[in-house]
């Protein structure tokens, strides 16, 4: 369940709104709001999740980021977690002074370049391969109990969940070996200069937040939490206050542990998307065909009007926008573009649905990858 400034797909990785756009390396438009699951994610991103965070290079370096329990801006965060939320001043100054300094979640982080060309088929490519679509197929028949238990309470299909969990971590495999407070407190305190550096740290500290509070509620160390460098957890690859918001205790055992229960994993990607806006029964796209009207591309107006599905069939009409396929009566849609570097744009209606999947991670790419990769796996696993 999310920094770019445009609706259109990317650069990559993560998961999240005012916050992070592409935490992930993918996103198109500003991060989902922090409780949305996915700082959910960039190329480089995705990649880097299974490596181990990188020690700085000298002693010097080392020293000059040692002890965050010295850090001005650390103290006040350590303040404010003793007055809101009765947290040990003590006990978080020895945390933060055992807290270590991430050159490579600062690496990572930073924005690819923007001159590169936005590539749809290529992006997909990396998602909707054997590897993820066999894996699939024997995610969905080892769990498909508690596959058909969250679409039966949820109404979000298994192939949308499995293809899910496949797209963040390989069903499992790439959970990402960053300790998460060390990646919290590296972007929370030193975010890179951006336009948006301000917002982003706000974001990163609430994070922060939720992971201590999380490693509390469930009595855990909090340097227990392994997760991707930019502190994505578990299975999905929830933010800390996507887990304490949307995960759920689907397997049934008292707890809800994204790092080692499939299953919970399972109910917890159901239940985001659910509050998000998935529609019981409700396809996710629908092929747009588009034609000017009175020599002009009126259509273009429907671009990058947010994530949200707002127009009607009389709304496309007006601005020559139709699809080969039946449109359901009633129904709103917004206009999708992915963009295949120097060859033809592809343009999709997007239903509820769709925009629901873009709550996890802001890009218009990531979304699609999910849908693609729920059919692939599907019909890997029907023949």
């Amino acid at each position: 369940m999310s920094m770019k400034s445009s609706l259109r797909t990317p650069h990559l990785f993560g998961l999240f709104a005012l916050s992070l756009a592409c935490l992930t390396g993918c996103a198109q438009t500003q991060p989902a709001a922090a409780g949305s699951s996915k700082a959910k994610t960039d190329v480089n991103a995705k990649k880097a999740k299974s490596k181990p965070a990188k020690k700085p290079a000298t002693p010097a370096q080392d020293e000059e980021f040692a002890n965050f329990s010295q850090w001005k801006e650390v103290n006040r965060f350590i303040d404010e977690m003793v007055e809101r939320n009765n947290f040990d001043k003590a006990t978080l100054q020895a945390m933060f002074n055992k807290t270590r300094y991430l050159d490579t979640a600062i690496r990572l982080i930073k924005p690819a370049p923007s001159n590169k060309p936005k590539n749809w088929q290529a992006y997909r490519a990396r998602f909707v391969e054997p590897v993820r679509i066999t894996g699939g197929v024997d995610f969905w028949n080892e769990h498909e109990i508690a596959l058909a238990r969250a679409q039966e309470q949820y109404g979000v299909p298994a192939e949308i969940i499995v293809a899910i969990i496949g797209v963040e971590t390989v069903y499992g495999r790439n959970t990402g070996n960053f300790r998460v407070i060390d990646s919290l407190t590296t972007l929370a305190f030193d975010y890179p200069d951006t336009p948006n550096r301000e917002a982003r740290m706000a974001f990163f500290r609430g994070e922060l937040e939720n992971a201590l509070l999380f490693a509390r509620e469930s009595n855990i160390d909090p340097f227990s939490l392994l997760g991707s460098y930019a502190g994505a957890i578990g299975w999905p690859q929830f933010m800390p206050s996507s887990i304490r918001q949307y995960a759920v205790d689907f397997d049934g055992n008292g707890k809800i542990d994204l790092r080692n229960s499939p299953v919970d994993a399972i109910g917890s990607v159901a239940h985001f998307l659910t509050i998000h806006g998935w529609q019981r029964g409700e396809p996710t796209v629908f092929p747009a065909t588009l034609s000017a009207i009175d020599g002009s591309n009126k259509w273009e107006s429907l671009l990058n009007q947010g994530l949200e599905a707002k127009f009607n069939q009389d709304d496309l009409k007006a601005v020559g926008v139709s699809s080969d396929a039946p449109l359901p009566a009633g129904m709103r849609f917004g206009l999708v573009d992915l963009q295949n570097g120097t060859g033809a744009t592809e343009y999709w209606l997007a239903t509820n649905n769709f925009f629901a999947i873009t709550q996890y991670n802001r890009s218009y790419f990531y979304a699609m990858s999910v849908i693609d990769l729920s059919r692939a796996v599907r019909a890997a696993r029907n023949r």
